[in-house]
């Protein structure tokens, strides 16, 4: 090791090896300015973005009286419209979608990461999602809230975010961590879609409300942002080659598009006609508001993939070729006593 190779401030020594790069991958990830700089300030940025509005949806949603009446028109809009009615009783067999659908995801995960023997990025993802649940967990639990009942007058347990909303989500964008980059917008576009649909199916069936899956993807979104965060401090990002979108990734990232699109810009024009007043609920605002709460929640969904998907579309997590080597430390001896270096 040089003079000025010296190991950080209070950390433990560590012996050199040929090839071993952890210290100038640290520093590449410290330097300001450096490509991993600013992928961590940009996943921090979106990190506190996403808690930032994860707050304004708990405030809005769950402690203000507006936002639980509008949660409970929506719960009883499924009931008065006879297009969800209609789909409930026709496809009986989608009651298991909820369960299905985050088991899947995180199988896909895991098997994704252990055919392309990324151990260490697969446990990540899957350390993710644990802490996320039990974030999700100690929320529901603690967090201020009035106690809801339902219409026996048994205190209903909180479910904001959702438990099933968040391994969904979380399942979807650890594809992030383990696809191989040039096939990253379809993995996670294909996993994504069951997941909303599922976040839907919880909605019209009445076991959740739109802000806990919108809770549960905001969520979902600070947790893996913070991770990104975390490996790029450390090193462990590189950029990716810059090439255009092959027309399959546009196939499934263009219907994501417009549900997010779509899905935020219907969900923000009908909030404004059924948010319920203080008197009495009018008879076509549930119907009203169960629409805008499916909007909303399939919208955010959708538009959570689409950010993380964006902001890290040149960005290879992939472990890529070392840029620097250390040679060996002592040179062998030109004039040693072997045949060949003798001097006639």
């Amino acid at each position: 090791m040089a003079p000025f190779d010296r190991p950080r401030t209070g950390s433990s020594p560590r012996g050199i090896a040929a090839g071993d790069t952890w210290w100038y991958a640290a520093v590449a990830g410290e330097a300001a300015g450096s490509f991993s700089a600013r992928v961590r300030i940009r996943m921090r940025r979106t990190c506190l973005a996403a808690v930032l509005l994860l707050t304004v949806a708990y405030a809005g949603l769950v402690l203000t009286a507006t936002g639980r009446r509008w949660g409970d028109a929506v719960t009883a809009g499924r009931l008065a419209d006879p297009a969800v009615a209609r789909f409930l009783s026709e496809h009986p067999s989608l009651q298991g979608l909820s369960t299905v659908a985050p088991a899947a995801m995180v199988l896909a995960l895991v098997a994704v990461g252990v055919l392309r023997k990324r151990y260490a990025l697969t446990g990540a993802a899957l350390g993710t999602i644990a802490v996320t649940l039990v974030v999700a967990a100690l929320l529901q639990r603690y967090a201020p809230g009035p106690h809801l009942v339902d219409a026996s007058g048994a205190t209903v347990p909180s479910g904001f975010p959702s438990g099933a909303g968040v391994i969904a989500a979380g399942g979807a964008l650890g594809l992030l961590l383990v696809a191989p980059h040039r096939l990253r917008g379809i993995a996670v576009g294909l996993a994504a879609l069951p997941a909303v649909a599922a976040g839907a199916y919880g909605i019209a069936s009445g076991h959740r409300r739109p802000g806990d899956v919108i809770a549960a993807d905001l969520l979902v979104l600070a947790a893996f942002a913070a991770l990104v965060a975390l490996l790029a401090r450390r090193g462990k990002v590189r950029p990716a080659p810059r090439r255009g979108l092959p027309h399959q990734r546009l196939l499934v990232l263009l219907p994501l598009a417009v549900l997010a699109v779509g899905g935020l810009a219907a969900g923000g024009y009908l909030l404004a006609d059924c948010l319920p007043g203080a008197g009495a609920v009018p008879a076509e605002l549930p119907r009203i508001a169960h629409r805008c709460g499916q909007a909303l929640a399939d919208g955010t969904g959708a538009a959570v993939t689409l950010v993380l998907l964006g902001l890290l579309r040149h960005v290879d997590l992939d472990p890529g070729p070392s840029p620097y080597r250390i040679a060996p430390t002592i040179a062998e001896d030109p004039f040693s006593e072997e045949p060949d270096h003798e001097i006639s």
